[in-house]
This record gives C-alpha cells, sequence and structure tokens, in this order.
C-alpha cells in the first residue's frame, strides 16, 4: 500500500477539513506547460528520481571507495502528487510528497538537476476531498468554493492553492481521489 502524507483534523468546517499538516520533504519540478501536461512532464523525471536516479548518501564511517553504479537508491511512493502554480504564468511546481520518515540528510541527491528536494514547513491548511477527473475547470470549481469557504469561517490564506491527486491515471476518474488544499494563517 502507498504510504499517504500524515496529517491531524483540527475541526471540520462546512465545505472543507481544517488540517495541521507537519513539516514534510518533496522533490519537486517547475515544469512551463498547461495544467493538465504539466504533472504529465514532471512525472517521468520525479518518478525516475524515485525509481534510482540518484546519488545516495552513505555513512561518514565508510572506508572503501563505493562504485557509482551501486550508489543509488530506490524511494516508495508517496501520495498525494501535488501541483501549484509556479512564480510565472504558464508554470508549475509539480510536487512527489517524499515518505514521512525521510529525512534531508538521508533523501538521495536527484541525478536530474531539473529535480530538486525541499522541506515544507509544517502548516495549517484548509482542504475539501472530492473525486472525479484531473482537469483544469474540476480543479477550479473546487478552489473557488474553498477560497468562498475559508472566508466565510473567517479564517485568512497564507500562500498558494496546491492540488492533489491521490490515483493513478488508470483508476476510473469516477473513484479517484482528489483534493484542493489551501494554507491559512494559525
Amino acid at each position: 500500500m502507498t504510504e499517504r502524507q500524515p496529517y491531524r483534523v483540527v475541526a471540520r468546517h462546512p465545505g472543507f477539513e481544517l488540517r495541521r499538516y507537519p513539516a514534510h520533504l518533496v522533490a519537486e519540478m517547475q515544469v512551463e506547460a498547461s495544467f493538465t501536461r504539466a504533472p504529465l512532464e514532471a512525472f517521468r523525471p520525479l518518478a525516475a528520481y524515485l525509481g534510482g536516479a540518484n546519488r545516495a548518501r552513505h555513512p561518514a564511517g565508510l572506508t572503501t571507495p563505493v562504485p557509482e553504479a551501486t550508489g543509488t537508491e530506490k524511494i516508495p511512493m508517496t501520495v498525494p502528487v501535488v501541483q501549484e502554480e509556479g512564480e510565472r504564468p504558464g508554470a508549475y511546481l509539480v510536487q512527489f510528497v517524499m515518505p514521512a520518515n525521510s529525512t534531508a540528510a538521508t533523501l538521495p541527491e536527484p541525478v536530474d538537476p531539473r529535480v530538486r528536494i525541499r522541506e515544507i514547513p509544517a502548516q495549517l491548511a484548509a482542504a475539501m476531498r472530492f473525486s472525479g477527473r484531473w482537469t483544469e475547470q474540476a480543479f477550479g470549481q473546487r478552489a473557488t468554493a474553498l477560497g468562498r469557504a475559508v472566508t466565510a469561517a473567517r479564517l485568512q490564506p497564507t500562500g498558494a492553492i496546491r492540488y492533489a491527486r491521490f490515483d493513478s491515471p488508470w483508476k476510473p476518474w469516477f473513484l479517484r481521489r482528489n483534493e484542493v488544499v489551501l494554507p491559512v494563517v494559525e
């Protein structure tokens, strides 16, 4: 079974859950593409990183040389796969959430320079879950509804909205778990 990103539900409001996410690491890549194409273009390099396209870190006490060919490490897949708007129009940041027991010291270095590892600080966020297709319209409608619900609950957004996909593309669209997540002020 695939590990899911941990969180704790703090409160339930009409239309969303208020969650506390612990600090965690992501492997991410910025892609200039449409909303729909961005995760498709980022998937291969990010999946390659998980599959071993990386430079494993070895313990400091190791005295024998380690051949480069054996210096890779497979990393288990974790969900969700997260997408958020990038720094400029037409750019998206696509992130694979790393396993909860990962640390910056234990994760291997990506071989592909487009893939970077970054720590996301602990945060409070509003989340709306839904099933359905991964279209810009479907996510956009939920993002608008979440923004209105957060405002109605007198919470203040503090970051970019994230679009989260939990299932593979082969799962029937009506069974897919999706979420829109909006960080809010403590």
